[in-house]
């Protein structure tokens, strides 16, 4: 009797993201022409897991994706120990293992970020072979070189102050580009520095609006006319990094479960508070140097369309590394960037962690050295 061919499915969880389908190309062809295994897609994340909606992903499915941005499976955002089945809010975890076990699963693949790492951490310690691949625009996850989707979007980033620039200088304004990133900057100052922006502000160095408006009224004397800053969707004032910083500590000295949600809701409450922290920060500047500002909100177009070509390469390396991690029965890691090759990092060592810039990164280095504000 021959050895069973292997049995595995796949799905995309957390916001999209170029590269996804790019990445679910290159593990299942892998996967199916190299390592003769059976593919298996859940539509609409850890939703459709727990729902058991899959479809047979053969090599017609595959093809013709690799260039295409969004998820040929879609995506979602639910938890699997807190999911919201039928107005209640459910633990799946047990009627997750009872479909990978009906499917006749060897494996499941996630491709995800922080959220999706935390997912499969408790789908892997309930019992599951779980293996995911890092993908988020911003960066942030703990112990691979990079994640798949960032090098596109600090393209698209990149572009968008690139532009900017003209428009700011033909008006002699202060211009201000939000880019994503809610607890990492590594997006806006990549992009800030691709771009030339003369001031980044990202959320691991809280700014003061006075810092910032020198530095224009800096560049003034000098004889610019106009400014372009490049701001992260999580950066914060002096200030609001405090109230930030207490509301977090509050979540880490609560004792008990009434407390820890008391406490989120107050973390919640502060960032609602300062949502509109880079409109607040435009009307700041004006009345600080006299110069008229506007405001740019990039958006979720930074995670739209085509990927470049470094996300479809570094998409492919990563899924064909995780078919061969599945082939050899490796289970419960990350399949990571590391250097020009790949390395398993067990998923204990990533989820519920997030990958800050440091303050003496290259990076802030380089920044500096070329003349650009960083708020401080």
């Amino acid at each position: 009797m021959g050895k069973k061919r292997k049995r595995v499915g796949i799905l995309t969880a957390g916001g999209d993201s170029p590269g996804l389908n790019a990445t679910i190309r290159g593990f299942g062809k892998a996967a199916i022409g190299y390592h003769n295994m059976d593919l298996i897609g859940f539509r609409d994340g850890i939703r459709g897991l727990a729902e058991n909606r899959y479809i047979e992903l053969g090599s017609g499915a595959l093809s013709g994706i690799l260039t295409v941005g969004g998820t040929i499976l879609s995506t979602g955002r639910d938890k699997v120990h807190k999911m919201l089945v039928d107005g209640e809010v459910r633990d799946m975890r047990k009627t997750i293992l009872e479909h990978y076990e009906k499917d006749d699963l060897d494996a499941l693949v996630l491709l995800g970020g922080g959220g999706t790492a935390k997912n499969a951490l408790r789908l892997a310690e309930a019992g599951l072979n779980v293996l995911t691949l890092p993908k988020t625009i911003d960066n942030d996850i703990m112990h691979t070189d990079t994640t798949f989707g960032f090098a596109t979007a600090c393209e698209i980033a990149t572009e968008a102050v690139d532009r900017l620039h003209s428009t700011a200088h033909s008006h002699h304004r202060i211009i201000l580009v939000e880019i994503m990133g809610h607890r990492a900057g590594w997006l806006t100052l990549a992009a800030g520095i691709a771009g030339g922006a003369d001031i980044i502000l990202i959320p691991e160095i809280p700014y003061s609006v006075e810092s910032v408006a020198e530095t224009i009224n800096a560049r003034v004397k000098r004889g610019s006319t106009f400014s372009v800053i490049a701001v992260a969707e999580g950066a914060r004032d002096l200030a609001d990094a405090a109230d930030y910083e207490a509301a977090q500590l509050l979540v880490k000295s609560a004792n008990s479960p009434e407390a820890v949600r008391a406490a989120k809701a107050h973390i919640a409450a502060v960032v609602d508070s300062q949502r509109e922290h880079t409109f607040k920060l435009a009307r700041e500047l004006e009345a600080a140097t006299g110069k008229e500002s506007r405001v740019t909100i990039l958006g979720h177009v930074q995670r739209g369309g085509t990927p470049c070509g470094a996300d479809r390469l570094l998409a492919t390396r990563l899924g064909t590394a995780a078919a061969e991690l599945v082939a050899d029965g490796v289970s419960g890691v990350m399949v990571a960037a590391r250097g020009q090759g790949t390395e398993a990092v067990p998923l204990t060592e990533v989820a519920g962690k997030v990958k800050m810039v440091p303050a003496d990164h290259d990076w802030i280095k380089t920044a500096r050295q070329v003349g650009t504000g960083l708020g401080d």
